[in-house]
């Protein structure tokens, strides 16, 4: 039996632009029902429509939900706010934006407790620490008079679900709880979850573009595309036998060490705008299979098998598509990548014991009581027109080394060798900087939005004296906007006329105006939908190979890596605990640090082995632990891990590890 009915349900605009439209599904207690798609497909609108927490302009305008027999659409707002929170609650996509920062996360909780539990006083201040420590925060009785901005995000994420699980909700909404989170984070909250709905018996609506995530959680899946579901089936069919070309293209875009020396199967364009496509199949504009009737005839539903349907008119019986000859529908080839220019063996980037501290100053006169340890020893090269990928924790100073190294951030000690001069020290020198550039993880926090795409791109050329003239310069950006596959007429339009994916062409295109031979990529793909993320990898790939580039990509997503990069370095706690090629660090790790990162990756194979958990939180830099960072979390940890660091154990001419058990 159905917990939560969805029937046609159409959310839109004042001016009768439909944002979800016609909407039909259902979930059963227990079972969790996960909303597939891209950014700016409705997924989140459709969220907020269920729980009635629309923004202003924008409201239910016809169809129904229904939940445990209570028809929600038809409920009076003061009706609905006792709904809220006891009978269904939400997890928003960014904790820190939605936890109040002027009250204590057990103030935060208890008022869910007071409103629909009926505690308060002694029972509420004990309910909030059994709920804080039911979804792993640790220390829960000091905890629970601790404010947002003293929490890790995971942490905070942990706390959004104590609130939400306060009420006992018998559906829970979660949207994108895992976005952005590290891996062993994202595998301990998504644990949670399951752990959770085993002894609550509660429906869950996943809501993520994670297909990784919806193959550990889900129990059937929706793929929506611009406002409608053009695919529902189980968890097993779908990626079994997708039948979609939109989500085939989904699938084909991942990131894999098999397609290592191909180009991912990105999908070209973007979801159309809201309305632009009142007639035909909404993804015809992009579909490679699409003819003449998928522009000229919305296709209807099609029930393939018992669970399993589709929108599309390749499954249309009545219809036949007319072709030259035979097509598949898994039509996704991946084209082999160019002939790279041979690289260089010998190191274009040296680093060698760097250490970046931080003094924690306290008192009136702002003594010096401590350091923070963010990068400490650190040694590693990195050769032209090759990728090394820094994988760790949040917290671990990956980002710390990277603006290190371009001396955004100054180091305390060791040393910097780019192209055999040292950079330490180096403040002035155009030259050295222009070569070797970073790429941030927000584009649009990056790039300036008082600026033109063109002013954005000359401004580095000018104060490198690149091109003679302004007319020089500005036929250099249009071959950079060539180069990152961005139109040339776009230089005139301002960073938030474009989307995510674009705004980080425009922060590749920004960096290559100097000419660099070493970019600095931190997390360049964290945030971006597996179709944008393929687009930007398969450019980087190429730049790589017509320009001999070299990259230090700093990521915490290992499929990532296993595509993009040639070597790794696992870093944990300031320091480089494993290093070695791809295939020696992710098929044969040697530190128990690195088998746990690997174990927490969500695979889309439906087979997860054994997941090791870590205990515990990443130590403060401020105060590491004695020996080896890594061995109060470690299961295999024994005296002599505890009172010095482990040295370095060769286990090939290019795999090190600093581990006793090596």
């Amino acid at each position: 039996m159905s917990l939560l009915k969805v029937n046609n349900l159409v959310t839109g605009l004042a001016n009768g632009v439909a944002i979800v439209d016609g909407l039909s599904f259902d979930i059963a207690a227990g079972e969790t029902y996960a909303l597939l798609g891209e950014s700016g497909c409705g997924k989140s609108m459709t969220a907020l429509s269920l729980m009635r927490l629309l923004p202003d302009g924008v409201s239910n305008r016809s169809g129904s939900v229904e939940l445990g027999g209570i028809l929600l659409t038809g409920l009076a707002e003061r009706e609905m706010r006792s709904i809220r929170g006891a009978q269904m609650a939400m997890i928003f996509q960014e904790p820190g934006l939605s936890l109040n920062p002027v009250m204590t996360l057990g103030a935060q909780i208890a008022e869910v407790l007071v409103l629909h539990q009926g505690l308060s006083g002694i029972k509420a201040h004990q309910r909030c620490i059994e709920l804080l420590d039911g979804v792993g925060i640790p220390d829960a009785v000091r905890r629970v008079n601790d404010y947002p901005f003293q929490l890790s995000g995971g942490m905070k994420q942990r706390v959004m679900i104590a609130m939400a699980l306060a009420g006992k909700p018998k559906l829970l909404v979660a949207d994108e709880p895992t976005t952005a989170l590290d891996v062993t984070i994202q595998a301990q909250v998504l644990q949670l979850l399951r752990d959770t709905q085993k002894h609550t018996g509660m429906a869950m609506l996943l809501i993520t573009h994670d297909l990784g995530v919806v193959a550990q959680i889900a129990h059937r899946v929706g793929v929506m595309y611009a406002g409608q579901i053009i695919e529902q089936a189980s968890r097993e069919d779908l990626y079994a036998h997708p039948l979609h070309p939109y989500t085939q293209k989904l699938f084909a875009a991942l990131p894999h060490a098999e397609r290592s020396d191909q180009t991912l199967a990105a999908i070209a364009g973007a979801v159309p705008a809201l309305g632009s496509i009142v007639q035909g199949c909404r993804f015809a504009p992009r579909c490679d299979q699409a003819w003449e009737l998928c522009s000229e005839q919305t296709p209807t539903w099609t029930n393939i098998a018992k669970g399993q349907g589709v929108r599309c008119h390749l499954y249309d019986s009545s219809r036949v598509k007319v072709t030259s000859g035979e097509e598949g529908l898994t039509n996704n080839n991946f084209a082999p990548l160019p002939q790279s220019i041979p690289h260089s063996q010998t190191s274009l980037l040296i680093v060698n014991d760097l250490r970046v501290y931080f003094p924690i100053r306290k008192g009136i006169l702002q003594r010096v009581v401590g350091q923070i340890k963010a990068v400490d020893g650190v040694s590693f090269s990195l050769s032209g027109g090759r990728t090394l990928a820094l994988v760790g924790e949040s917290g671990c100073g990956k980002t710390t080394l990277g603006k290190s190294l371009l001396q955004l951030i100054q180091s305390t000690a060791g040393s910097i060798q780019f192209d055999g001069s040292e950079l330490r020290g180096m403040h002035k020198r155009f030259r050295q900087r222009a070569s070797m550039q970073m790429v941030f993880q927000d584009p649009y926090a990056s790039l300036n939005p008082k600026m033109r795409v063109a002013e954005i791109l000359e401004e580095g050329m000018s104060a490198g004296n690149i091109g003679s003239n302004s007319i020089v310069r500005q036929t250099q950006i249009d071959s950079l906007l060539d180069k990152v596959g961005l139109a040339r007429n776009s230089k005139w339009r301002y960073p938030h006329e474009f989307s995510g994916g674009q705004r980080q062409r425009i922060a590749i295109a920004r960096a290559l105006a100097v000419s660099p031979r070493l970019l600095i990529c931190d997390e360049p793909t964290s945030a971006l939908d597996v179709s944008v993320q393929a687009q930007i990898l398969n450019l980087l790939k190429s730049l790589q190979h017509e320009l001999n580039l070299s990259y230090l990509f700093i990521t915490h997503n290992l499929a990532v890596v296993e595509y993009l990069a040639h070597e790794v370095c696992v870093m944990y706690l300031g320091r480089i605990v494993e290093r070695g090629t791809v295939k020696e660090v992710l098929q044969h790790p040697a530190h128990p640090y690195t088998q746990a990162l690997l174990s927490a990756v969500p695979r889309i194979d439906l087979t997860q082995g054994e997941y090791l958990k870590l205990e515990g939180d990443l130590p403060s830099a401020a105060d590491p632990p004695a020996g080896c960072h890594f061995a109060p979390r470690c299961r295999h940890a024994n005296s002599i891990c505890r009172t010095a660091f482990p040295p370095i154990v060769q286990r090939s001419l290019t795999h090190a590890v600093h581990c006793y058990l090596a």
